[in-house]
């Protein structure tokens, strides 16, 4: 059972921290659950309807047990940008931390945002703005490659189709100042985060998932290169420790990626 390996894996980690023993309980209940189906879920006071029980519990792990969220503003209604809202648990966690915040998120598969919309009303979550667009360097659409549950990207293995898009470069001049920029858009970040160089002084929290996809050029350095010039520093986490790396290569036994790094900036 996932929730009996977790424990004995962070034993301690888990029982003293009320977020680890709700975690617990999700494993035990949803962990095991057949693959990419649809299911409807529960947590606290929250209901959900998801499309894969299993990676929407290591969500709850991530932004829930870990916090990779969590930030202090310095008013009660920060600006938000949620790139990559999928079917809205970093939403639901935001709103809990700041209720007041202004939140655009962004879902750029058309299923995963059907649950992101339908999610937000079920918990009564009415005041966020919902893009259904892919952020990008341009308008024009970008080619996307159809995912399961969380995966969906421009290199998806999928059935390929155009997804209207909107630069993200042209959201952020909008605003005078973002509280918290998070991006988790499954390795378009190479391409996106430079072309908002010129615009990220505005932002005060950055939170960037980076994805290396086996077949295209890791880019690291091009990305940690602007956050360094936007003025930010950084810590970068991994949520895979790799043993014996240089045999095992590839991130989780995936087929199509080998790193997935989380990368969290900000402005001192």
């Amino acid at each position: 059972m996932l929730a009996l390996k977790y424990l004995l894996k962070h034993p301690f980690h888990i029982l003293r921290n009320p977020a680890g023993r709700e975690l617990l309980r999700l494993f035990w209940r949803y962990g095991d659950k057949p693959r990419y189906q649809p299911t409807n879920v529960t947590f606290g006071r929250y209901r959900l309807e998801v499309p894969d029980a299993f990676s929407w519990t290591w969500q709850y792990e991530e932004i829930y047990m870990e916090e990779f969220y969590k930030f202090n503003a310095s008013t009660p209604a920060p600006v938000i940008y949620d790139c990559g809202a999928n079917v809205g648990m970093s939403i639901i966690y935001l709103k809990e931390l700041y209720p007041q915040a202004r939140i655009k998120a962004y879902e750029a598969e058309p299923t995963i945002a059907d649950y992101l919309t339908k999610n937000l009303q079920t918990n009564g979550i009415n005041d966020v703005t919902v893009i259904r667009k892919a952020v990008w360097k341009d308008d024009a659409g970008v080619w996307f490659g159809e995912g399961q549950a969380d995966d969906a990207s421009i290199y998806g293995q999928g059935v390929k189709k155009l997804i209207p898009s909107v630069r993200l470069r042209d959201e952020l001049a909008l605003e005078e100042r973002v509280d918290f920029l998070k991006i988790d858009i499954e390795g378009a970040e190479t391409d996106v985060l430079p072309d908002c160089a010129d615009v990220l002084d505005r932002v005060q929290h950055l939170f960037v998932e980076f994805h290396a996809y086996i077949a295209q050029p890791q880019a690291l350095g091009d990305v940690i290169g602007v956050i360094e010039k936007a003025g930010f520093r950084y810590y970068i986490d991994t949520n895979q420790h790799r043993k014996a790396p240089f045999v095992n290569r590839r991130y989780r036994n995936n087929d199509v990626m080998d790193l997935q790094l989380n990368i969290s900036a900000w402005r001192v």
